[in-house]
């Protein structure tokens, strides 16, 4: 059985290595390009900052110095055209609607479970592999998606778009196991990239001054900041920079409690913000989620299962309601802080992941919060 395995120069992918070797699998291993930082210009020939930023570079050696101490084939492929028609237009529109999108979902879907697969299938390949804090169970045409072993780390929220087709054809070496003990196998291992860091940041683009990045695409438009009761605070830097829930980098002093971002009017390009991290404005108990996406069947109408709506957030009790195939309407057993259109509602029953969908409006009772 042949597995090519997504090797990114980091902990978690060459622990899987590991693990894959250890199980019998014949493996070879990918490496994937999708942002041009070597030449410090995007697919369109935009300049992208520093280098240094994303050094797609050293993660590339890092990943063929594992491979070799491994034994293993290493590919390497560009996928800097599909990264930037699939993904990165997504995100600068999502931003440009002064939404908040989650590039890292559609990374998973259109990138490393779709351009990858396709390539590893070319090269043979009877799965794939990732080194994501996920577990899979493959059972005949039914195939589930459980949260990875480590809290901490699960990685499921990022997962919940990929279709059941796509799952089908994944493995996840190290969903069971805790971070601790990836470090310590690699450790054990002599791994080049045992004590290297993990990486943060927009997926494939890396650790960046997020707005000055996005000022390289799109224009700032400053306005008026707010207080839901009609106060002037001053001016924000743009409303696509912000997302609801949001306390750093507002500028507001004083005294009381942090200041949060409550909400955005598109239409007037107003931010608003208020005092104090459980203000009402910030609690919804009603979602209107779109795109919806389940690995088997859809959960019925009226299960109560929970939801995550932002990564590392608590899991919300809640129940579905269908407003058709592609559209449902979340009611929240307890108000959900700070949900906030352009991110994933993935949906959990217990410890299987059941899917997601995309956030469109928010609301607590029948009154639509201001985005």
């Amino acid at each position: 059985m042949k597995v090519i395995l997504g090797l990114s120069g980091g902990v978690d992918s060459s622990v899987a290595l590991i693990k894959l070797l250890e199980q019998g699998y014949e493996v070879e291993a990918m490496f994937m390009r999708n942002w041009d930082s070597a030449t410090n210009n995007d697919i369109m020939g935009n300049p992208t900052l520093d280098d240094d930023i994303c050094p797609q570079e050293k993660d590339y050696q890092d990943a063929l110095k594992v491979a070799n101490q491994l034994g293993v084939k290493l590919h390497r492929v560009d996928f800097i055209n599909e990264y930037w028609e699939t993904v990165f237009k997504y995100f600068l529109d999502e931003y440009e609607a002064g939404r908040t999108p989650n590039p890292d979902i559609m990374c998973n879907k259109e990138i490393k479970f779709k351009a990858f697969l396709k390539h590893a299938e070319e090269l043979g390949a009877d799965y794939i592999a990732m080194g994501h804090y996920a577990r899979v169970i493959h059972d005949g045409d039914k195939h589930y998606m459980l949260r990875g072993v480590d809290d901490n780390k699960d990685q499921t929220y990022f997962l919940s778009q990929i279709s059941t087709a796509q799952l089908a054809k994944a493995l996840f070496p190290i969903g069971d196991m805790l971070k601790k003990d990836v470090r310590r196998l690699a450790d054990e291992h002599h791994l080049a990239t045992a004590t290297k860091k993990d990486s943060t940041g927009v997926c494939f683009i890396g650790e960046r001054n997020f707005k000055e990045f996005l000022k390289n695409y799109i224009p700032a438009n400053p306005g008026p900041m707010m207080t839901p009761d009609g106060k002037y605070m001053g001016e924000h830097e743009g409303i696509m920079y912000y997302t609801i829930g949001q306390r750093h980098g507002l500028g507001i002093g004083g005294e009381g409690d942090a200041w949060f971002v409550v909400g955005k009017d598109i239409k007037t390009n107003t931010l608003y913000v208020a005092q104090g991290k459980d203000h009402e404005l910030l609690y919804s108990n009603k979602v209107l989620v779109s795109h919806l996406n389940f690995f088997n069947e859809r959960p019925q109408e009226g299960t109560k299962l929970t939801a995550k709506f932002r990564y590392r957030s608590k899991d919300i009790p809640i129940t579905i309601s269908y407003l058709g195939d592609d559209l449902a309407l979340v009611q929240t057993l307890e108000p959900a802080w700070a949900v906030t259109p352009g991110q994933a509602c993935v949906f959990y029953d217990h410890e299987y992941c059941l899917g997601g969908g995309t956030i469109e409006k928010a609301f607590m009772d029948d009154v639509e919060r201001v985005y």
